[in-house]
């Protein structure tokens, strides 16, 4: 069972948002982007500080609508996500300990997308490092040590995420050495996510209930995102260009952005004043897209008007 109810009105407004963002943007074809909203309707039982049991929080009905939710797509730097929990997970039950470096680099995987920093928290993850091709033996107990976050994931038994893959760093110019055959000759193994899969990962961390409501409050200190006074570097700062930038600067927003030549992502969780909270996952694929600094921007402001109407 996916984790939200799909629900009529939603289903006609999310219809309507894809047709208007067709119509304006004419090059982005019905198989380039991908979506998934969840809106929490009164009482809203997110972003309260952990408040509900993991049982009580999953047992509470929320509504949504999905446009190729299941659809598998490479994530680029919202695979952070997935490590960021991860690396939580592992340091609750004493799998790993904390240092003023691991601290360093989820901030900066989160807050600024390092890729220098995700490496590191993968090797913490996995007990694995980089470096030159293994002989087959000692490479394919490097393999079993690397796939651990994705047997992590697979043991929730969530159905939104039997098919993903989150076993490979992110790269500026790519991997080589032992990374370049882990990957695959054709890329095969690359990091593939879908917007369902990652918007129920969202859910659990502003619902409290990943890891734990501690662990999940210190989570989403790392996602806030501010709307005014942004960086001025634009491709960093992850508003610009993304969700955030459709939003009104009195809006909240909690976010993690990706983002290559190929593609442009952003999932995000959005609170509009005296409006109903609600969950956003957007994907787009294609070098056109990837360049565009419009198409998420105008979802997102379309999302957030009809927020206003319901």
């Amino acid at each position: 069972m996916i984790f939200f109810n799909k629900d009529e009105q939603l289903e006609n407004i999310g219809n309507g948002i894809l047709d208007a963002t067709w119509a304006a943007f004419p090059t982005l074809a019905r198989n380039q982007i991908a979506l998934t909203w969840v809106v929490y309707d009164p009482p809203v039982l997110v972003n309260t500080g952990g408040a509900l049991t993991p049982n009580a929080f999953w047992d509470h009905p929320v509504r949504g609508f999905t446009y190729r939710g299941v659809e598998r797509i490479y994530p680029a730097s919202i695979v952070k996500l997935f490590y960021l929990v991860a690396v939580n997970e592992w340091l609750e039950k004493g799998m790993t300990q904390t240092s003023k470096e691991l601290e360093r680099a989820l901030r900066d995987m989160i807050v600024d997308s390092s890729n220098d920093a995700t490496s590191l928290v993968v090797d913490i993850l996995s007990g694995t490092t980089s470096g030159p091709e293994l002989p087959t033996g000692p490479f394919e107990t490097w393999k079993y040590q690397r796939n651990i976050v994705n047997r992590y994931y697979q043991s929730l038994g969530w159905e939104e995420i039997e098919t993903i893959n989150v076993c490979q760093k992110t790269w500026g110019d790519g991997p080589y050495g032992r990374e370049r055959a882990f990957v695959g000759e054709l890329l095969e193994n690359r990091n593939m996510l879908t917007t369902n899969a990652i918007a129920r990962l969202l859910h659990s961390i502003v619902g409290g209930v990943a890891v734990s409501s501690v662990r999940s409050q210190a989570m989403m200190a790392l996602l806030k995102r501010p709307l005014n006074d942004l960086p001025t570097d634009t491709e960093e700062n992850q508003v610009t260009g993304f969700l955030g930038s459709g939003l009104t600067e009195n809006a909240q927003i909690w976010s993690k952005a990706g983002w290559t030549s190929q593609v442009r992502h952003d999932a995000a969780y959005i609170e509009l004043p005296e409006q109903r909270p609600y969950l956003l996952v957007v994907f787009t694929e294609g070098k056109a897209q990837a360049k565009s600094q419009a198409i998420l921007p105008f979802v997102s402001k379309l999302v957030a008007d009809a927020i206003a109407s319901l």
